[in-house]
């Protein structure tokens, strides 16, 4: 399997485009939202099986969840929290992001029809 590298960067761009605006509505589950509207885009932009849609759906989602673990981290810092309680949350949401992602990668693919 050759990872789209295209197809992975466009997703993790959706997904932290779109996780900082859901995250304005709801800081919980928007940025999950968000990684999942990503993979399904990534799973479809995929040109080949389910499996692989699942895979750079999480591809997709590592990427995106490191950018935003980043700036969470920033920004957390900035109001003061302690870096070590905010990082081991956002690196449990990051895990979470991951099989987010490759749902909506597997959502992504198996919407055009392609199978295992």
């Amino acid at each position: 399997m050759i990872v789209s590298w295209r197809a992975v960067i466009i997703g993790a761009v959706i997904a932290i485009v779109l996780a900082i605006i859901f995250g304005m509505v709801s800081l919980i589950y928007g940025p999950m939202i968000a990684v999942l509207i990503a993979g399904i885009v990534v799973g479809y932009m995929v040109d080949t099986d389910i499996a692989t849609g699942a895979v750079h759906g999480a591809i997709a989602g590592l990427v995106g969840g490191i950018i935003a673990l980043i700036l969470g981290l920033l920004i957390g810092s900035s109001f003061g929290l302690a870096g070590s309680v905010i990082g081991a949350a956002l690196i449990i949401a990051w895990i979470i992001d991951i099989i987010v992602g490759a749902i909506g990668g597997i959502i992504g693919s198996a919407v055009t029809g392609r199978r295992v």
